[in-house]
């Protein structure tokens, strides 16, 4: 069984899956308008260029999303996509660009479980948990 996260965006997905292709070193692998789709007909005109569905792939697991059409989207709540880095440096790094014009919740710092850890939600309204955990010997 692999679990993937599903996102839903309020005609931002094109521009989230490209922003997080770049900020998390991520491969776009899919990406169809709703005017590409066999649903054209039944999808609004200004809603045909917004995305049907996304398929992202970082280190061999998957984000997908889409566009909802208006009367289909909800704002997602009570989730946050959570990150697990080896290396501090690529965790700061990351962090970081998710925190580009995004609201930090809590600064990346070294805690009593984690080399780093950070809490943001990016300009899409997407939450993240950035993690680089400690050798559990040296945890707390």
């Amino acid at each position: 069984m692999q679990i993937s996260t599903y996102l839903s965006f309020n005609g931002q997905c094109e521009e989230a899956f490209r922003f997080y292709e770049r900020s998390l070193g991520a491969k776009l692998n899919f990406m169809m308008t709703y005017a590409q789709s066999p649903m054209a007909a039944q999808t609004p005109a200004n809603w045909q260029g917004k995305i049907m569905h996304a398929t992202l792939s970082i280190d061999g697991q998957t984000i997908m999303g889409s566009d909802p059409t208006p009367d289909h989207y909800k704002q997602s709540s009570g989730f946050a996509i959570a990150l697990n880095i080896k290396d501090p440096s690529e965790a700061e790094r990351i962090f970081k660009n998710l925190s580009e014009s995004g609201n930090v919740q809590m600064p990346i710092q070294e805690t009593f479980w984690a080399r780093r850890f950070g809490m943001v939600t990016d300009r899409f309204g997407t939450p993240w948990m950035v993690n680089c955990e400690k050798p559990m010997d040296q945890q707390g």
